[in-house]
């Protein structure tokens, strides 16, 4: 189960389930969403910080959102109360964004009941749900990661080499704004563009005005209309890994997989010697 509706998450939380909930609130214009949730917060919710919990910006060459080690993963899921087999829903207030990167990472590093909260904070504050500010709950977890290695983990990975190819002869999809993936602006990289071949499918038009995911029978028509049908090899990468995360989330709603390029763009753009396409996609 990849989405959980605001509802089913009050009726697990009342359940005496093992649930640990994690804010992952972050936008690319606020990256820090602490702020946000020492205002308020699902009860019982921890936060987590997209910037350095979800990422290891020690890393070199591998975007701008590098992925973290296991170890420091396995660090902070015990530091959020996480145990083994807990079920652990995610949510943010941007996009899906952070919550699809914590899903997607989680997911990678072998936890099998990782959710994301439906339409996220906003779903959550629309019925009048109980919010808190109160510290976070400082117990800690004893959660042991069953795969180390999320380059070969639970969810598929692309390379740079990877990328090309399947831009070249399968379906390689890119989930930037369109101004972006036709390099008419780019306002965080230092090029602009996209990888040759690649398609553009924006990671905001798999999501409804309310911020949810639309039903699975539409995400299906929508991947099929950018050649992505179950038959061929297909991925996807966005600026930095993060936003790509909500393509492979509705993808899996659908019932299809999809590859992620963790370093996607600020890392297929950092070489010179990669090419670079501009202007709308060709057939």
């Amino acid at each position: 189960m990849t989405l959980v509706s605001a509802a089913a998450l009050t009726d697990l939380l009342a359940s005496g389930t093992p649930v640990r909930v994690l804010d992952v609130r972050w936008s690319l214009t606020e990256p820090d969403g602490r702020a946000a949730h020492e205002a308020g917060h699902i009860p019982g919710a921890v936060y987590v910080d997209l910037e350095t919990d979800l990422s290891d910006h020690g890393a070199t060459g591998r975007g701008r959102h590098p992925l973290p080690s296991a170890d420091a993963l396995e660090a902070a899921l015990r530091r959020w109360g996480v145990d083994d087999g807990d079920t652990v829903v995610v949510y943010d207030d941007w996009n899906r964004a952070g919550s699809a990167r914590a899903w997607w990472l989680l997911r990678a590093a072998g936890l099998d009941d990782v959710r994301i909260l439906d339409g996220g904070w906003a779903a959550w504050r629309a019925d009048d749900r109980p919010v808190t500010a109160e510290p976070e709950d400082p117990r800690v977890g004893s959660i042991t990661l069953a795969r180390r290695n999320f380059d070969a983990g639970a969810l598929a990975t692309l390379t740079v080499a990877d990328a090309a190819g399947l831009a070249r002869d399968g379906v390689l999809l890119d989930a930037r704004a369109p101004e972006r993936f036709r390099g008419d602006v780019e306002p965080i990289d230092p090029v602009a563009g996209h990888i040759p071949g690649a398609v553009n499918l924006p990671s905001t038009a798999l999501l409804g005005e309310d911020g949810r995911f639309a039903p699975a029978e539409d995400l299906r028509a929508v991947f099929a209309a950018h050649g992505v049908d179950g038959d061929r090899s297909a991925g996807t990468y966005c600026g930095s890994g993060v936003t790509a995360a909500v393509v492979v989330a509705a993808a899996e709603v659908a019932g299809l997989d999809l590859a992620l390029f963790p370093g996607s763009w600020s890392q297929w753009s950092s070489d010179p010697a990669n090419p670079v396409e501009t202007g709308p996609a060709t057939d």
